[in-house]
């Protein structure tokens, strides 16, 4: 097996066990249809002579593939797109069928440390959260949907216990201004959800963890396109 990715590029906490499962071969093909930052991408190309057909509806990280694909004379080949359409994308631009595909599912470091994504809670920007530059922004969706579907929205997509406190703050603060940016939304979390006191030796996460988590998966269909994903992978 050739080396794995230098140690300035990014390198995914499964690199390991992806490399194992998909065992690259020289001569196959393969789909990374979570591009991001290229960490799986470029530990499969590094594996083996084989090729990547990289997909990513983000073109912030089409174009980190774009700056990276020279390095591979010609076996990384990128797709703007989501992964929930591999099979008609890949019937689109390859012919034969390919040998494996991985998925990294959720948020990418990129777009987290971008205050102007919108994803991370820490960092003040404005409430986007799109993947791709297309659609409605989580400001659209807390300015939009009704108490009750907010609260359905916390609680199923991320697991939030105070979801119905924290959909009924939005809509009160909402009656004041427009909620668009990160760190109001923090704060309309925190004033909702009720202080516990901290557990020795147990770490507690943000308040707005899980808020932000339900509103990201929402704003970008992750459920569906991992349904999806999933089926036209195991087609092709």
């Amino acid at each position: 097996m050739a080396s794995h990715p230098t140690a300035d590029a990014h390198v995914p906490v499964m690199l390991a066990e992806v490399l194992e499962a998909l065992s690259p071969t020289d001569g196959g093909v393969y789909v990374d249809g979570t591009f991001g930052a290229g960490g799986y991408t470029a530990g499969i190309l590094e594996a083996a002579r084989c090729t990547v057909w990289a997909i990513d509806r983000d073109p912030q990280a089409i174009a980190r593939g774009e700056a990276m694909a020279p390095k591979y004379d010609g076996r990384l080949r990128l797709i703007h797109g989501s992964f929930g359409d591999i099979a008609s994308l890949m019937q689109d631009h390859a012919a034969q069928p390919v040998n494996g595909a991985v998925l990294d599912l959720g948020v990418s470091s990129p777009q987290l440390a971008d205050p102007a994504r919108g994803f991370s809670f820490q960092l003040d920007g404005p409430l986007d959260m799109r993947m791709s530059a297309t659609g409605i922004t989580a400001a659209d969706v807390l300015s939009s949907q009704p108490e009750g579907e907010l609260a359905k929205i916390f609680f199923t997509l991320g697991e939030e216990r105070h979801a119905r406190r924290i959909a009924k703050a939005v809509c009160e603060a909402r009656l004041d201004a427009p909620i668009e940016r990160t760190l109001r939304l923090v704060e309309i979390i925190s004033g909702a959800v009720p202080k516990k006191a901290p557990r020795s030796g147990v770490k507690s996460i943000h308040p707005a963890t899980r808020t932000f988590q339900a509103l990201r998966i929402f704003v970008n269909d992750e459920i569906g396109e991992l349904r999806r994903g999933l089926a036209g992978a195991e087609k092709y």
